[in-house]
């Protein structure tokens, strides 16, 4: 079988609670119906990926933790599950993920265990989305280790707006001193209800920014109940009910995605 050109995206915010777990999720489903083959892998310890692709933890299961702590002893096709869905295809999180960041500390090549561990299946895929946790960590270095692209959800808040600007810091410490080839692809509004006057502002914010205008997809993920019942159930979006907005939104998301050919470095940000 050929291999694959794979773009590699990391889904980052430093700041929780902006979508990110979700658009991994809802992306992904959206990229398969667009005839793309994707794999997720779930590197945040609360495992938010794994249960809302409809996979519970489970002691008996490889996940990444395995992964990464066992230095490639663990073969990566070990611990790749198929989802229910056609081309969608997961690496579990695990609770003692959490535990990998002291374990990790003295380990030789710790920034680079995810990079080396998922060399094997790197053009299997379409694309590979990882989630990250909430917080720069070497969990996240992993993440970035690996990828050549971040995507950025940015929920429409003046809190979320303003980590922004650590995030692009990361990126670029990143960048200069363990993966020249990590570059920004974009920023996705989420959360989105126009009727909020903060809403309004944090858009408008992001569109006129000089440090972000070029990065900000048109595609905004609106304010939908239905993305939390469908998470709630294991199940993404575009297949729990295609008709909600939060379908539509995530499946334009996806075209947009596949019709951006470029990806700038996060130093773009403080040009005009």
């Amino acid at each position: 079988m050929a291999k694959k050109k794979t773009r590699a995206i990391a889904v980052a915010n430093e700041k929780g609670g902006v979508g990110k777990t979700v658009t991994v999720i809802n992306l992904a489903a959206a990229l398969t119906m667009a005839n793309q083959s994707v794999l997720v892998v779930d590197m945040d310890p609360q495992a938010n990926a794994t249960r809302g692709l409809g996979i519970l933890p489970d002691d008996e299961l490889p996940s990444v933790y395995d992964l990464i702590m066992n230095n490639g002893r663990k073969a990566v096709e070990e611990t790749v599950l198929s989802t229910q869905w056609d081309g969608l295809h997961l690496i579990p999180s695990h609770v003692d993920l959490s535990g990998a960041e002291v374990e990790l500390v003295e380990a030789e090549g710790r920034e680079n265990r995810l990079k080396d561990a998922l060399a094997p299946v790197a053009g299997n895929y379409d694309f590979i989305l990882m989630d990250t946790p909430p917080s720069l960590s070497l969990l996240t270095v992993n993440v970035f280790s690996f990828a050549s692209e971040v995507l950025v959800p940015c929920q429409t808040h003046p809190y979320a707006f303003g980590a922004l600007a650590e995030l692009f810091d990361t990126v670029d410490a990143v960048r200069e001193e363990i993966n020249p080839g990590l570059y920004i692809t974009g920023i996705v509004p989420t959360m989105v209800d126009l009727r909020t006057r903060v809403a309004n502002v944090v858009m408008d914010q992001l569109k006129t920014d000089i440090r972000y205008r070029k990065l900000v997809f048109d595609t905004a993920i609106r304010s939908n109940t239905t993305i939390a019942e469908s998470a709630e159930v294991g199940k993404p979006v575009v297949f729990y009910r295609r008709s909600s907005y939060g379908a539509i939104d995530y499946n334009r998301l996806a075209d947009e995605l596949l019709t951006r050919k470029h990806a700038w470095p996060a130093s773009i940000r403080l040009k005009a």
